[in-house]
């Protein structure tokens, strides 16, 4: 078969051969060139919305990425090779690179680089055909890749050269002239179009394009050309270079060198091998690229403490360090030394002048005086310069060497922001090893074990306690893994377990350093996290917790996250390392009171209580009588306002909700938990999780009891009740049912009245009593105080007649509960109506109906997310479908059904597989 390729390099296109492939429009191309743009990499899925939407998307967002993936993912079904791979938290290109032309024309790039000028000519000018037109055409606006611009000039400048080996200078000069007038301030092209007038004797025409770039950059810059472009400018001039080739290109460097001293080479020793960081390394990889092509290179790794920001460095440093020929320049700026004050600029210079050759007595006592020696000696030198542990942007400027060919790499534990908007930095957050590779690394230090994955696991991955864990492992021939896991595995000695001879070599000091170098009020938001439980943290809950606004506890997050203490995972979402969690929590108990403590998770339970409660009013119908909507401001809770933003404020803040009701119950505060517990009740509809509610059913109904609170204790039951029954267990919840009704006996709230009756006949139905069900949910409609519950037991009562065989007295209770379920506009009522009504008219006959019933449903429950919803009704199209003959129709809404049941039904898929084999 003709292979599958994609086009980037011009308006994003599928080829099948040399035939182009229909794929869609903006939206589809957008999503195609995203992922092929990192092949084999997961793409979020929050990702790809900012850059197909930018800051405003629509609320169907979500859908439409889902929708143009299974579209895509239809095309390329029939063709060879790629495939878009499901995989969380986003979606993946399964394709080889070399099918994309930017992934190509890097490659020929890095060939080129190695060839022969007659060789890297071809394979270059190979590359450049690659581009049909600006990169990425028709796509969304909003999708912007500047690399790819970049990849472009790099491509063309490594041409040029080799063409100006080759000797093609007149070929050139009519190439290149347009480009330069266009942009007299592309200096590389400038000096490429310099040397071949020169060689084809045009000299003066040659100073002639100095001179009009110097106006530009002048003019519009406001300062000189470039230190490369001022030396070939002065050879020019004074017809001192017989050959302006790649061989003779750094004359005026290697006479500076001479006249300075021998070439630097600072490096310290590195790691003997390097565990992981593949995709970092190929960044730095391509930036030195960028920084041969000419361009001023600065990159900025950033991370947190014990990530291995300087292993990583030092070690890639020694890989590259001899594509660098003018030397390497390398010093710790104790930015975050515990015993150490960091280096002033004018120390490091020193440092850097001895190393550059400069006599001692030479060195300038004044600090500009240093720096303006400093850039002179390495003006025009291909060198690396390592600024490792730098404490702020500050402190690296004076530094910063002025030749666009001298690549500079930083680390810090802070991201050095002003270093991105000064000097146009390069940024790259170092984040925690793979878990094969976090094993790698404990194995160098102490052999292969099994138990070596969960030491990985237990170091949270970490680089530095990894080490330490394989450092005490190779230390004692005593000591086993078991008793270090056991050790590691108790949150309380974990992070003393992470230690090794002195107190400086620990995670717990490396974390201790940063937390101490904090500003005073973002180092008491840092300790004041420590008290919240959970996994996550937003604004909206620090600023409960910490009892300020919403906009500063959202600006101290974000400096946290600046000095790589937290994660900004998504906007607004931030989560520190696990390490970092348990090393707060010891903070908080060390430094914070009883009293504030509790103080604190007080706040956090009556922020989850007003927030759950407002989310699960706009999820459904609510049948409780609790009400928090007064607990807290408007602006202090998040702008929920439909039903897509409430179901993902429950699935982001769910772990948190769990953490929140156990540290809640810890300290006695049962009240809150049982109650806590039944505003978080309705998200079942969207997220079916059977251990995780029944865990927090049995919790609140434990709580309600020892509260004493007897309408508590009914409505925890009656959501176990319904938990019972979502998931057909044993007994259908009945016993916990009757206990609601035994105990709601002498209540006078009739809401809880009729809701003990709905679910009594509810099991009663579901376990063939078929008389008694009928009756006690005729008790239910009947008595019910309001319209909404009618409506519930109505729906309830069509299916106790269903079971009973009373189809036309079911079909109708169903058309009278949906007629109540429109009326107040509950989606989630709405769908099951229509999902029950499809199915009794199935078992009517009236295959039409029911198929409308069922569409109507579906097309309901995709605008708003209810994912266990859909995989029903993909269920019940099924079979409708099956039953009007329809077979491959059929077949391929049962397989779309058992996809999501994998997701939220997972005891469930069983069935829905045998009816889809039946249909093979």
């Amino acid at each position: 078969m003709a292979p599958t390729r994609l086009q980037l390099l011009g308006p994003v296109q599928l080829f099948h051969g040399d035939d182009p492939v229909p794929i869609g429009g903006p939206g589809v191309r957008g999503l195609l060139a995203l992922l092929a743009l990192r092949p084999g990499k997961v793409v979020g899925l929050d990702e790809i919305i900012d850059a197909l939407w930018g800051h405003d998307p629509p609320a169907t967002a979500r859908t439409i990425v889902h929708g143009n993936v299974s579209h895509l993912r239809r095309i390329l079904r029939d063709l060879d090779g790629p495939r878009i791979l499901t995989t969380p938290p986003g979606y993946r290109l399964d394709v080889e690179p070399d099918r994309i032309d930017v992934h190509r024309a890097r490659t020929l790039l890095d060939r080129a680089s190695v060839a022969t000028p007659e060789v890297a000519a071809a394979l270059l000018a190979e590359a450049l055909a690659l581009w049909q037109g600006p990169a990425l055409g028709g796509v969304p606006d909003s999708l912007r890749a500047p690399e790819l611009e970049d990849l472009r000039r790099a491509v063309h400048g490594a041409r040029v050269d080799a063409d100006l080996e080759l000797g093609r200078h007149a070929e050139l000069i009519v190439e290149l002239s347009p480009i330069v007038r266009a942009d007299p301030l592309a200096e590389r092209t400038a000096g490429q179009l310099m040397r071949a007038l020169y060689h084809a004797g045009r000299r003066g025409d040659a100073l002639e394009l100095y001179r009009t770039v110097s106006r530009a950059t002048l003019r519009t810059l406001g300062v000189e050309p470039g230190a490369e472009l001022r030396w070939l400018h002065e050879r020019v001039l004074n017809d001192d270079l017989p050959a302006l080739s790649r061989e003779s290109a750094h004359l005026g460097p290697a006479l500076l060198r001479e006249s300075a001293g021998s070439v630097p080479s600072q490096l310290p020793a590195a790691v003997p091998s390097l565990a992981g960081r593949a995709d970092e390394l190929d960044w730095l990889d391509g930036l030195v690229t960028r920084a041969e092509a000419g361009q001023t290179t600065i990159a900025v790794v950033t991370g947190t403490a014990g990530v291995g920001k300087s292993t990583l460095v030092v070690w890639w440093a020694h890989r590259v360090a001899p594509r660098f020929p003018d030397g390497v320049l390398f010093a710790s700026l104790r930015g975050f030394d515990p015993h150490h004050p960091p280096l002033e600029p004018a120390e490091l210079l020193t440092q850097f002048l001895l190393g550059l050759g400069v006599e001692t007595a030479k060195i300038p006592e004044l600090l500009h005086e240093r720096v303006a020696l400093y850039r002179s000696l390495i003006a025009g030198r291909r060198m690396l310069v390592l600024l490792d542990d730098a404490r702020t942007a500050e402190q690296v400027r004076p530094l910063l060497p002025p030749s666009a060919r001298t690549m500079t790499v930083v680390t810090s534990r802070s991201r050095l922001d002003g270093l991105a908007v000064s000097n146009a930095a390069k940024q790259r957050v170092l984040g925690t090893l793979a878990p094969d590779d976090a094993v790698r690394l404990i194995e160098e230090l102490a052999g292969p074990a099994s138990l070596n994955h969960a030491l990985a696991r237990l170091c949270g991955y970490l680089p530095l306690a990894l080490r330490i864990a394989g450092a005490r492992l190779s230390a004692s021939a005593q000591r086993t893994a078991e008793e270090l896991v056991d050790e590691l595995g108790n949150e309380r000695t974990r992070l003393a377990g992470l230690q090794v001879d002195g107190a400086d070599d620990s995670v717990r000091a490396a974390f201790d350093v940063s937390f101490r170098g904090l500003p005073g009020e973002v180092a008491e938001t840092f300790l004041q996290l420590g008290a919240v439980p959970g996994v996550l943290v937003g604004p909206h809950v620090m600023a409960a917790a910490a009892q300020i606004p919403v906009a500063e506890a959202r600006r101290r997050l974000r400096a946290l996250a600046a000095h790589n203490l937290i994660a900004e995972t998504e906007r607004d979402v931030f989560v520190p390392h696990d390490l970092v969690w348990l090393y707060l929590r010891e903070l908080a108990e060390q430094e914070l009171g009883e009293k504030e403590r509790e103080e604190a998770l007080g706040w956090m339970v009556r922020y989850y209580q007003a927030v759950a409660d407002r989310a699960r009013r706009l999820l459904g119908r609510v049948a409780d009588p609790l009400d928090f909507s007064h607990v807290l401001a408007a602006d202090a809770m998040p702008p929920l306002t439909g039903v897509a933003e409430a179901q993902d404020w429950f699935a982001a803040e769910w772990p948190n909700l769990l953490a929140v009701l156990d540290a809640a119950y810890a300290a006695g505060r049962h009240d809150d938990v049982w109650r806590l517990a039944r505003l978080a009740h309705t998200y079942r509809v969207a997220c079916p999780l059977l251990d995780e509610w029944t865990r927090m059913a049995d919790l609140g109904v434990a709580a309600a009891q020892a509260a004493g609170a007897v309408e508590g204790q009914c409505w925890l039951l009656l959501a176990r009740c319904e938990i019972a029954l979502t998931f057909e267990l044993p007994g259908f919840g009945l016993a916990d049912a009757e206990r609601a009704a035994e105990l709601s006996a002498a209540s006078a709230d009739r809401r809880l009245r009729t809701s003990v009756d709905l679910h009594l006949g509810r099991a009663l139905s579901r376990l063939g009593d078929h008389e008694k069900a009928i009756e006690r949910l005729a008790a239910a409609v009947a008595n019910a105080p309001d319209v909404a519950l009618r409506g519930q037991a109505l729906g309830s009562s069509a299916q106790a007649a269903k079971r009973a065989g009373r189809l036309a007295e079911a079909i109708a209770h169903q058309r009278a509960g949906l007629r109540i379920d429109r009326e107040l506009g509950d989606d989630d009522q709405v769908v099951g109506s229509l999902d029950r009504l499809a199915e009794l008219s199935l078992r009517a006959g009236d295959l039409e109906a029911a198929e409308r019933y069922v569409w109507e449903a579906i097309d309901l429950a995709i605008s708003r997310g209810f994912l266990a919803r859909e995989g029903t009704l993909r269920l019940t199209l099924g079979r409708v479908l099956r039953a009007g003959g329809d077979i491959d129709g059929a077949r391929e809404q049962l397989a779309l059904s058992v996809r999501i049941y994998e997701r939220v039904h997972p005891k469930l898929v069983g069935e829905v597989r045998t009816e889809l084999a039946d249909l093979q």
